[in-house]
């Protein structure tokens, strides 16, 4: 596998495009485009949250045939929480990027981030959506990634290669998040494109899975929000032979998607809001996979254990206090906790450990908090990020 440029336009027969129609302030782009040339077998994953962007919805709606031509987002606008117009401006996004890409509305998806609660401005989105229609390029993907960007402070892309069938295949993904992030998708939008040829069945089947360990393992400050999607086209001009089954290269393809959801997912993290900081939570030895996602998940929301590493504090009683009320099963008396490669909690007791050596180690840009639970043989882990400062400054003026 190999790392490349050009995000989801690497694939062949993908275009993208990232306009600025007046969404957002000071002429910031605000309305993407990644369309492929022909119609593409599709799925995706999206928020658990019983209140939903009316975007979003529409999305769900169309997604249910299992193909789609093009993904549609704006950026700067929720659509959530307007009643039924917002629904209705979702739709007629899909049918006017319909019309101008030649296609059904039902092939077109769409989504919607930013402030909840304000409806769209259609005049915008209507001159956005042709500008972003006639701006299409194969060069396209970093504009698209710019384009979908809230409170983020880096983009999010990438595209690896790799053979199949002894044909190059390749995968490309961008993906907005910063704040609002949990697990069960969060204020976060990915698309993954690829160029396989695959089934739509066994491409749900690797998105659900990939997305389960990665994207569903960020978190940045415990809330979900109402817009969360990520969704994977697949067009099949890699003209391998189909993916048809669970064998060596469907393994493979898994392998690389994987990876290209990991690299999106840990810079999700690394851009939380405010934060100075990526955290790992790492836990071994716990009974069962419910066990094991309780603890990584609880010690990643804990504010206490965030608000410790921005400070650098070695602080560690308070991941055990959050492992604690985790709600998971385990014995205390057998509980280890290591900060980096240094062991600072011994059976549920303070280790005789160097006080100085682990603030050098939180110091760092990137720090692995490791829990063994010593009860089973589950693993999981999270990404997460401190809280500083600036966390509350973003979010205290978020629609300012």
């Amino acid at each position: 596998m190999n790392i490349i440029d050009g995000g989801v336009t690497a694939p062949k027969g993908f275009k993208a495009s990232g306009v600025a129609c007046g969404i957002k302030k000071n002429n910031r782009k605000d309305l993407a485009i990644v369309c492929s040339e022909d119609t593409a077998v599709a799925s995706g994953v999206f928020t658990t949250n019983v209140v939903k962007g009316h975007s979003l919805q529409v999305s769900m709606e169309h997604i249910k045939n299992g193909f789609a031509r093009a993904i549609v987002i704006n950026s700067g606008n929720a659509n959530a929480c307007v009643g039924e117009a917002g629904y209705k401006d979702a739709k007629e996004m899909t049918e006017l990027a319909a019309e101008l890409l030649h296609c059904d509305a039902q092939d077109i998806l769409v989504n919607s981030t930013g402030v909840i609660g304000t409806k769209l401005n259609m005049p915008s989105i209507r001159s956005g959506i042709r500008l972003a229609v006639n701006a299409l390029s194969p060069q396209g993907g970093s504009d698209a990634e710019e384009a979908i960007m809230t409170t983020d402070l880096m983009p999010k892309e990438i595209a690896v290669d790799i053979e199949l069938q002894g044909e190059t295949v390749r995968i490309g993904g961008i993906a907005k998040g910063s704040g609002m992030i949990h697990p069960n998708m969060a204020t976060m939008i990915g698309i993954i494109t690829t160029d396989a040829n695959i089934s739509r069945s066994l491409l749900d089947k690797a998105l659900k899975r990939c997305v389960k360990k990665t994207f569903n393992r960020v978190s940045v400050d415990g809330d979900t929000s109402v817009c969360d999607s990520v969704f994977v086209l697949a067009n099949g001009f890699a003209d391998n032979d189909a993916i048809v089954k669970e064998d060596y290269e469907y393994s493979k393809f898994v392998d690389a998607m994987m990876f290209v959801c990991t690299y999106l997912a840990k810079l999700m993290a690394k851009d939380g809001e405010g934060a100075t900081k990526l955290i790992e939570i790492q836990v071994d030895g716990a009974g069962d996979e419910s066990d094991a996602y309780k603890v990584v998940s609880t010690v990643a929301k804990s504010p206490l254990v965030k608000t410790a590493i921005f400070g650098e504090d070695a602080n560690w009683g308070r991941i055990f206090t959050a492992v604690g009320y985790s709600g998971a099963s385990f014995d205390p008396n057998l509980t280890d906790i290591y900060i980096g490669d240094i062991l600072v909690c011994r059976n549920g007791a303070a280790a005789n450990f160097d006080e100085a050596a682990v603030k050098e180690i939180i110091k760092k840009k990137e720090i692995v908090i490791k829990i063994n639970l010593k009860k089973g043989n589950v693993s999981d882990r999270i990404w997460t990020c401190d809280f500083s400062y600036d966390y509350v400054k973003i979010n205290g003026s978020y629609r300012s």
